[in-house]
């Protein structure tokens, strides 16, 4: 009988590609390149999924192939279609979708031809996925030792029982885990995130597959545990010429680990160019946007947003979908759609999808002058923090930790999984009552535990946390969520309460008619300003904010963290939780970083992450991604 586990593994396993002129023969293609003739296994062509109930496409026409050992990066905002590229290339559609045109071609043969059987045998055997969640992706009830050796049995029964054994001991050695007994009897929930999203990586390269699609698995990882798992991607795909997809919204970290890399947007291909190329002369309106948009570890740099939305399936226009959002854009981007243009030939090809790709120039990014950026070190501290000592049942998680942040500050607490950042945070929220020390809030000391601090105390503290998600009422309206905060705070009239509604919604940048809608209804980054808002309301002194920006689009972080930075010139004081240490560039005017629940470095952000004195500090800093950083640099690291 098949588990869980491997029906997750070969029944919702993805398939992934690379990239080829959308005109180009595909089958079993061999194209000379640098390294000489490389097999082509993998080729896409005119690949299309649409609404069932519209005909309404999802992503249109997208052709590409893949070399093996290569890895392909699919970038794009929320809504652009790689997810479910990702899972058509399985041949898979979600509810309510389908796969309506289109060849895939695995070694010459058409998958989507295959029927469901021989799909089911292709998935997880030829084909693999690397989730992006690995406590959901890994069966609770199954030791670590089952998942690998269960994989074996239902794809590789004629090996005996030591081969099987030689070969899990092998695949753990190579994504640095333990092989003995002791680990291999461990469950999920034993094993931290990046011991749990290694062991997605072993279960994926387990067979050795010809594909393997990786989702993000990198996003809520800390930098030096992501450089790891990338490193551990780089290798096996090279060791067993796997070829690879790398879905995600961080270009930073898609610098560090593709050869190429395909933008989306609109179920479209915007761009498609080889690594250096993209980074250095970008040629669609919205690569170039995307580029922008990221904070930097090695500059402080002005954050561009893009703004607005990408249109849904049901929405698209009839010209150029990113039109709208467009500087260049003139009344042909409004007619007529781009066609996928090739603009160079030869080893690196390049194509875009723009009608203004010949104006594009270089892309130069702004660099704010370190010496504008004044410290009010002159100022009375707001919030102190003193002598902080907190336990989870018997084992110590904080020692001794004191700061200070003054009034219209942001103070960012950073430091790898387990280092205590997101205890310190909530002791400081009054949420963990186990907790020994001083808050101090504006010369009031405050209780430890929250339901015994006072009303007025409690409004003047706000936490915002990680997953909006699930910190917002999905039963309840964005309207209802707001006037209930208003209601319990203020006492006002039913419309003085609807002023203030509108007023804070207007603050974040969200339109009055959100207030009809469900959580469900917005995007991530909208439930993210929603539930900024709703501390807001509180008129705070203080936010805390918990790993917020993190599965953000680069795009809709850039507009976050300038909602920050005007909150905090209006006097809002920020504690900034995080592992980015880019985001910590961008907004921090001081830096804490804890490691093992002990503060080893503290202070202003370009002193501490330009000339670091402690070596933890030093090693965050050389894993952090960054565009500025050399593909020497990143490897080495």
């Amino acid at each position: 009988m098949l588990t869980w586990a491997v029906g997750m593994l070969s029944g919702l396993a993805f398939l992934g590609y690379g990239i080829a002129p959308p005109a180009a023969d595909w089958g079993l293609m061999i194209n000379e390149n640098r390294a000489g003739l490389l097999v082509q296994p993998w080729a896409v062509k005119d690949l299309t999924v649409a609404l069932v109930n519209t005909g309404n496409h999802v992503v249109s026409n997208i052709s590409f192939h893949l070399n093996e050992g290569e890895v392909l990066g699919l970038v794009g905002e929320s809504g652009s279609g790689k997810t479910t590229l990702s899972s058509a290339l399985l041949g898979y559609a979600r509810h309510g979708a389908k796969i309506i045109q289109g060849t895939i071609a695995l070694d010459g043969q058409d998958i989507l031809s295959l029927d469901d059987h021989a799909l089911r045998q292709i998935r997880g055997y030829k084909i693999s996925h690397v989730a992006q969640d690995p406590g959901t992706a890994l069966n609770p009830a199954l030791t670590i030792g089952q998942h690998l050796l269960e994989l074996l049995e239902v794809h590789q029964s004629r090996l005996s029982s030591s081969e099987r054994n030689h070969k899990v001991a092998k695949i753990l050695d190579e994504v640095g885990l333990p092989q003995d007994d002791v680990f291999l009897k461990r469950y999920p929930h034993q094993l931290s995130g990046g011991q749990q999203q290694r062991i997605l990586l072993a279960l994926a390269f387990l067979l050795q597959p010809r594909l393997i699609v990786l989702d993000e698995p990198t996003t809520a990882l800390d930098v030096t545990t992501q450089t790891l798992v990338l490193n551990i991607i780089r290798k096996l795909c090279r060791e067993y010429n796997v070829a690879a997809i790398y879905v995600s919204h961080d270009l930073t970290v898609v610098k560090d680990i593709a050869d190429r890399v395909i933008v989306l947007y609109s179920g479209q291909i915007a761009e498609d160019a080889a690594l250096s190329q993209l980074f250095e002369t970008p040629k669609h309106p919205y690569t170039q946007g995307l580029l922008n948009a990221i904070p930097d570890v090695s500059i402080r740099k002005y954050l561009s947003p893009i703004e607005g939305h990408a249109p849904s399936p049901n929405d698209r226009p009839t010209g150029c979908a990113f039109a709208a959002r467009c500087t260049f854009a003139s009344e042909l981007c409004h007619q007529q759609q781009p066609k996928l243009t090739l603009l160079s030939q030869g080893v690196d090809p390049h194509f875009v999808a723009c009608h203004h790709w010949d104006e594009m120039g270089v892309i130069n990014f702004q660099e704010l002058d370190p010496h504008l950026i004044e410290l009010k070190t002159d100022q009375q501290a707001l919030l102190k923090v003193e002598h902080i000592n907190a336990w989870y049942g018997q084992q110590q998680a904080l020692f001794d930790v004191s700061f200070q942040i003054q009034r219209g500050e942001c103070l960012a607490l950073v430091g790898e999984s387990g280092s205590g950042k997101t205890t310190l945070s909530r002791v400081i929220a009054g949420l963990n009552e186990n907790a020994e020390g001083q808050v101090i809030l504006a010369d009031e000391v405050l209780s430890l535990q929250g339901q015994k601090r006072q009303l007025t105390q409690r409004h003047k503290l706000q936490y915002i946390f990680q997953n909006p998600y699930k910190a917002l009422n999905p039963a309840h309206t964005i309207g209802q969520t707001l006037t209930k905060v208003v209601q319990h705070f203020f006492a006002t009239s039913q419309q003085e309460t609807q002023q203030k509604v509108v007023q804070v919604l207007q603050q974040v940048s969200l339109p009055p008619q959100v207030q009809e809608l469900y959580p469900r209804d917005l995007s991530g980054g909208e439930r993210q300003r929603v539930a900024i808002a709703r501390a807001l309301l509180c008129q705070p002194d203080v936010l805390i904010c918990d790993e917020i920006t993190s599965a953000l689009d680069v795009s809709v972080q850039a507009s976050i963290l300038k909602l920050l930075q005007q909150l905090q010139k209006q006097g809002v004081t920020l504690l900034f939780v995080t592992h980015n240490l880019g985001v910590v560039r961008a907004i921090a005017d001081r830096v804490a970083v804890l490691k093992n629940g002990h503060l080893v470095e503290y202070g202003e952000t370009d002193q501490v992450l330009s000339h670091p004195q402690h070596g933890y500090t030093k090693t965050l800093l050389t894993h952090a991604p960054s565009l500025f950083k050399t593909t020497a640099q990143r490897i080495c690291a």
